[in-house]
């Protein structure tokens, strides 16, 4: 699959598809390798407004929890409720049924801390 390489990505290891001013966001397939095998996954609650870099989601894995990030600021507009039953789907499908929520973005947001596929790797993953 090459979609990945179109994709956003934070040094946190969140990725980053934007629609609009509709985000949706996951995390990299090097962050669910580092992982293991996913648990439990709690996600934001909708409505939630969330800032740029805070944590607002956990995902619990048989090796560690690892807090995940918002990449931007706006509003929790989706969350993947599949996940809730099964989180393995993160480690089987990061980048399509993986997803994690949805944020509908503030006003004037800045995107500019997040970089490419190229980058991600060269900068975060190697």
């Amino acid at each position: 699959m090459s979609e990945f390489k179109n994709l956003k990505y934070a040094k946190t290891h969140e990725w980053v598809s934007k629609e609009g001013d509709l985000i949706t966001v996951g995390i990299s397939d090097h962050a669910q390798e580092l992982l293991g095998d996913i648990v439990f996954i709690e996600l934001p609650e909708i409505g939630r407004v969330v800032e740029n870099n805070e944590p607002m989601a956990v995902i619990e894995s048989v090796k560690a929890a690892s807090d995940i990030y918002a990449p931007l600021s706006g509003t929790i507009e989706a969350v993947n409720d599949a996940l809730e039953a099964e989180p393995t789907i993160v480690n089987s499908s990061p980048y399509e049924d993986g997803w994690l929520f949805k944020i509908r973005l503030s006003a004037d947001v800045d995107d500019g801390h997040l970089v490419d596929y190229e980058t991600y790797q060269k900068d975060y993953v190697e």
